[in-house]
């Protein structure tokens, strides 16, 4: 993929929630939530503080990352479907 995001953005491939509850019943792509859990695919290089210093990104390529149920906007690139958001929008990290 030949995508760079600016600044303190992130381009965010989201998860899919399980199709099925605990108890066992299937739910329709029409009753499903917006995913709010994703991987990060790329990451911009920072924020500039107002002295022009670079503010280094938090989130790296690969984390798992919970987002808000509607941050983001939702992209094409190369025929898939991303979010891309700044990183504040991201409120943390599911393990390392």
């Amino acid at each position: 993929m030949k995508f760079r995001p600016l600044h303190d953005r992130v381009l965010i491939e989201s998860l899919e929630s399980e199709e099925k509850t605990a108890g066992g019943i299937i739910i329709p792509d029409t009753a499903k939530e917006k995913p709010q859990e994703g991987k990060v695919i790329a990451v911009g290089p920072g924020a500039k503080s107002e002295d022009g210093k670079a503010i280094p990104m938090d989130v790296e390529v690969g984390d798992r990352v919970l987002f808000g149920k509607w941050s983001g906007t939702e992209v094409k690139v190369d025929g898939k479907e991303y979010s891309i958001m700044k990183e504040s929008d991201i409120m943390g990290v599911v393990g390392k």
